[in-house]
């Protein structure tokens, strides 16, 4: 058995969906296939999600909006009458009465509840399609076998509660194909969780480890793993084969064609991944496994936008010691604060994070009273792995460097994009 993902990008229309069915026919084997919401509907949905918890008033625009786009698709790939129409009107209207009724108190809560309809919607579509064009699959609303905690946007996975639900339904009797969602998931009291920002990746590897599969291929819309964002570095090349360490060491750096917790799950189990291409799936791609022919040590290049670097210094010039970094992490990790990036010194101490102002506030309020406080907002961190100086060179040239940092093979760069 083995595991296909397809992203947003490859759904994003009529056409995708035909794609993605045209790849799924070359292979006659057991699949799992997991898909995402369609294109940037993730993105809509968290503004319905904001609009409603907020009490705004333009809801009614946003589902008009959700509403369309679902529809034209539907209606370029089926006939009136098909089941698709009434299996998307039904999850349709469990959307409007979840907006009828009022919110808690919990954003993140709400946040889930609505948020995971992106992923409903287009697993209906495409599993409606591929079995109009005769590959017969059986559609599985996945929040009923991968159990999380009550973590919401960012469940944590009972791993043998969901081991012993996915082995028992993912029996592959009278099909050899099963849809379901990517990014979402379920509570044991049947809440929905969401398992992280572009979560999809996490689930085939989730599945993948709990039913032992074969192997998990991820589709994008770039040949495989780029050494660099070919939308920025013209001469990007593919890099054809990466170990499990390395990969998730890009992924956490900021890598974006994985995301970050997807590989320990395959790891545990030496579980190859494949990273391919929609747009030419006969390409071979990259390959992410334990052992590799030959390393590659062409420079990779990691961009991550939108960073702020925050300094903090004692306002007693006490040593930041063992003890009072524990603190700061407690606190860092109170607030659901991930840091990319950290440096010390005997009295100062320094991250780097996403420019999220509602959590800072709250740290920064927490922390004024002990710690002077110094932040550059708008900043940028580049990392650059196998480095050289003419790829360095490449990264910093011009560039006003708050703060750099070096390892053997790596280094990093928090730069003003001023």
């Amino acid at each position: 058995m083995k595991i296909f993902k397809f992203g947003g990008a490859s759904v994003k229309s009529a056409d995708g969906v035909k794609n993605l069915t045209n790849i799924v026919s070359n292979y006659s084997d057991n699949h799992i296939i997991v898909i995402s919401a369609m294109d940037k509907m993730t993105n809509i949905f968290e503004n319905l999600s904001r609009s409603y918890f907020d009490g705004n008033n333009n809801i009614e625009t946003i589902l008009e909006e959700i509403n369309t786009f679902h529809l034209s698709i539907i209606n370029e790939l089926f006939d009136a009458g098909e089941n698709i129409h009434s299996s998307f009107e039904k999850y349709y209207n469990r959307l409007l009465t979840k907006l009828d009724e009022d919110p808690s108190l919990n954003y993140d809560f709400e946040y889930d509840q609505i948020v995971c309809y992106g992923e409903i919607f287009s697993t209906l579509i495409v599993s409606e399609y591929l079995n109009k064009v005769g590959q017969n699959n059986k559609w599985i609303d996945i929040r009923g076998y991968i159990k999380t905690d009550d973590t919401f946007r960012e469940g944590k996975l009972d791993w043998v509660l969901s081991s012993k639900l996915c082995n028992k339904h993912f029996q592959f009797e009278n099909t050899t194909k099963y849809v379901t969602q990517g990014f979402i998931a379920g509570t044991t009291t049947n809440q929905t969780t969401t398992l992280g920002r572009e979560g999809s990746d996490y689930t085939a590897a989730i599945l993948a480890n709990l039913l032992d599969a074969e192997n998990v291929t991820i589709w994008k819309d770039v040949p495989g793993i780029m050494n660099a964002d070919p939308k920025e570095y013209k001469d990007a090349e593919i890099i054809k084969q990466l170990t499990y360490k390395e990969t998730i060491e890009l992924a956490h750096f900021g890598a974006k064609v994985i995301h970050p917790n997807t590989i320990k799950p395959l790891h545990n189990k030496n579980i190859p991944l494949f990273v391919k291409s929609f747009i030419s799936p006969l390409e071979q791609g990259s390959i992410v496994c334990k052992n590799i022919d030959t390393p590659s040590l062409v420079p990779i290049f990691i961009h991550k936008r939108e960073q702020v670097l925050i300094s903090l210094s004692p306002r007693d010039y006490s040593f930041i010691g063992e003890g009072e970094l524990c603190n700061l992490f407690s606190i860092f990790k109170k607030h659901n604060l991930k840091i990319n990036l950290v440096q010390s010194s005997a009295i100062s101490f320094s991250i780097c994070c996403d420019q999220k102002t509602d959590i800072l506030t709250s740290i920064f309020e927490n922390l004024k009273k002990d710690y002077h406080i110094l932040y550059n907002k708008n900043t940028e961190l580049i990392t650059v792995s196998h480095q050289d100086d003419k790829s360095i060179e490449r990264v910093t040239k011009d560039r006003h460097i708050l703060l750099e940092q070096r390892t053997r093979q790596t280094a990093r760069f928090v730069v003003d994009n001023k």
